[in-house]
């Protein structure tokens, strides 16, 4: 009698909503909406006739007592920020498998090209199962349900095909969305006495999130899918690259990039219309699809520039592939083109840099110089940015180029990136790093069209006075390197003041006077090789009387290297043109050295330059 009773009450519980156990404010889930509550709750009392429900209650089986507010409100807060269908089915498992002891779930989506159902089954040890259910198996009840979109209970669970599973009794449930079925939920129970508009409802709530997913799903591809390629666009890459390269970090691999440009593209644009150059890049690109592994991933990063994401991949690796996609593309003849020809650069993580923009910019610099080196017997030349030595003409020119034409917006300073790759470089020998300070110097002159070549003339200039004054070999040197960097400071000059054509106000003056401090601190302090130059470059602009800068030095308290270079320096400037001046002649700007002897410039040393003035080349 008493368990009689304490059904009753159960059923009546079941008939209308439970206030006692009120929806949380803070569950945001469509499912635990107040009003979905109440129509769960009135399932018993309406029989509704909506398609979405047709044919779910025409048969229905006898109803487990359940407080449905309560199981929609733990089904809600389950599935509260999960985002993805794993997430979604293994919630939903945990809430039946609590509240119904339902032995097992089993979700499968349809796979149209495999025409089938792929299912996986969770029981409640947390076991998985999968199982196929091909739709040419017209008597499988999975079949059946999806076909008709029904729902259909089941004595056994034999026709999951699944070895070793317990034997129970089953529903087999349609996942149906806008009206479509995307696949089925399987229930496995002791008995039959769920109620089916209760699982009716919580798997058209799955197929609705798993529809929803795979719009997602769609339209993100679509945002990041270049339409001519049907590769990553540049966004889409660079995501996708962000991921791989904390991957690598995570698991200390290397990441390759690869990166390839079609050669003359330009012209084919030009002379044969721009389809007959969107065919080449399309090819460019299918080749790269065809020759990549799975995980590896493909974008344009340009206009006619394709990139190739290699994970866990060195520079070897990835030039043996590079050499493979040039050599499959030299065997295709587009008509009026001929073989395609491509650029390839190469970069490498961790070997090359560990920064994600830096690393497009070092392929994208291999990528120029390849460019620059054209091709070898037929071949492209393929060059890794570990290959090239970063000071020669090809290598700078690249660099500026690439800064310059992509990455304005990124902050990388030219120069200060010069610096930067200056300090950290091994030096090997003397002659390397006088090829280099003479590369720095070059790309520092460059910033002023008015001093070309001053830094390497103020150097020759150096060198030849003080084997006038009769210096020690090794001090003549040290001189010759100094006066070649006695100028670096102005990597950190506005190049509104450093580019003026007019003489500067007095704000401005004080700004150009930094630059001995710069150089000094900025440039040779952090490398050790260096730090006997700072006071050719620190002092260099001192004035004989101490009314030079930065700190008024006068007579001998300024470095005889630092008066030499002095000296150098002011002639060189005399005879160089001018915005507001034409340059002197040899005569002239002697004639002013002597005129600032023992005031600006040390006596002795203007007295032994203008002797030796005349033989030296005044060409600029």
């Amino acid at each position: 009698m008493e368990k009689s009773k304490q059904v009753k009450q159960d059923t009546k519980k079941a008939a209308k909503p439970n206030v006692s156990s009120p929806i949380k404010s803070n569950v945001s889930n469509p499912i635990a909406d107040n009003g979905i509550v109440a129509r769960l709750n009135n399932f018993n009392a309406q029989k509704t006739n909506n398609k979405l429900y047709s044919g779910y209650l025409s048969n229905p089986v006898s109803k487990k007592s359940v407080d449905f507010a309560d199981f929609v409100t733990d089904l809600a807060a389950s599935l509260k920020g999960k985002n993805s269908s794993s997430d979604l089915f293994t919630s939903i498992h945990d809430v039946f498998s609590e509240k119904f002891n339902c032995l097992y779930t089993a979700f499968g989506l349809f796979h149209e090209k495999s025409n089938c159902i792929n299912l996986k089954l969770q029981n409640k040890l947390g076991s998985t199962y999968s199982s196929k259910i091909f739709m040419s198996d017209e008597f499988n009840p999975v079949v059946e349900s999806f076909r008709t979109s029904s729902v259909i209970s089941r004595d056994d669970n034999k026709f999951l095909n699944i070895p070793y599973l317990q034997n129970s009794s089953s529903f087999i449930l349609p996942l149906i969305s806008v009206n479509h079925c995307i696949g089925v939920m399987v229930i496995g129970v002791e008995e039959n006495d769920l109620d089916t508009g209760l699982l009716s409802f919580v798997a058209n709530y799955a197929a609705m999130f798993i529809h929803n997913l795979d719009l997602l799903e769609k339209a993100n591809k679509l945002d990041n899918t270049d339409t001519l390629t049907s590769l990553y666009n540049h966004r889409g890459f660079q995501e996708v690259l962000s991921k791989e390269l904390q991957r690598a970090k995570d698991n200390k691999t290397h990441l390759s990039i690869i990166m390839m440009d079609v050669n003359n593209i330009s012209k084919i644009n030009r002379e044969l219309g721009h389809a007959k150059g969107d065919e080449v890049i399309r090819l460019l690109a299918d080749k790269i699809k065809q020759n990549i592994r799975n995980n590896d991933k493909a974008g344009r990063y340009g206009g006619d520039e394709i990139a190739i994401i290699l994970p866990n991949t060195n520079t070897a690796d990835a030039k043996y592939l590079a050499e493979y996609i040039t050599y499959t593309l030299s065997c295709c003849f587009v008509d009026d083109v001929g073989p395609v020809k491509v650029s390839v650069g190469i970069s490498t993580y961790p070997d090359c840099t560990e920064n994600q923009e830096k690393l497009l910019v070092l392929a994208e610099q291999a990528m120029y110089i390849s460019q620059a080196k054209g091709y070898k017997e037929g071949m492209s030349a393929i060059i890794s940015s570990s290959d090239y030595n970063f000071w020669s003409d090809d290598s700078l020119n690249s660099f500026a180029e690439v800064l310059a034409k992509r990455h304005s917006q990124m902050g990388i300073n030219f120069e200060e990136e010069l610096v930067h790759k200056f300090n950290n470089e091994q030096i090997s020998s003397q002659n390397h790093l006088m090829e280099m300070a003479t590369s720095l110097a070059g790309a520092i002159d460059a910033k002023d069209p008015y001093t070309k070549d001053h830094s390497t003339s103020v150097s020759r200039y150096s060198e030849a006075l003080a084997r006038a004054i009769n210096l020690p070999e090794d001090e003549v040197q040290r001189i010759k390197l100094g006066a070649l960097l006695h100028d670096v400071g102005k990597i950190g000059i506005p190049e509104n003041v450093l580019k003026k054509p007019s003489h500067l106000s007095d704000d401005e003056w004080e700004i150009m006077k930094q630059h001995p401090v710069i150089g000094a601190e900025k440039v040779l302090a952090p490398n050790e090789a260096l730090r006997d130059l700072i006071p050719m470059v620190k002092y260099h602009h001192e004035h004989y009387d101490g009314t030079g800068y930065p700190e008024k030095l006068k007579g001998e308290e300024i470095p005889l290297s630092a008066r030499i270079v002095s000296v150098a320096d002011a002639y060189h400037a005399l005879i160089s043109d001018r915005p507001y001046r034409k340059g002197l002649g040899v005569e002239k700007a002697c004639e002013i050295l002597k005129m600032g002897a023992g005031s600006q410039w040390d006596s002795d040393l203007v007295r032994q330059f203008i002797t030796i003035a005349p033989s030296l080349s005044t060409s600029i």
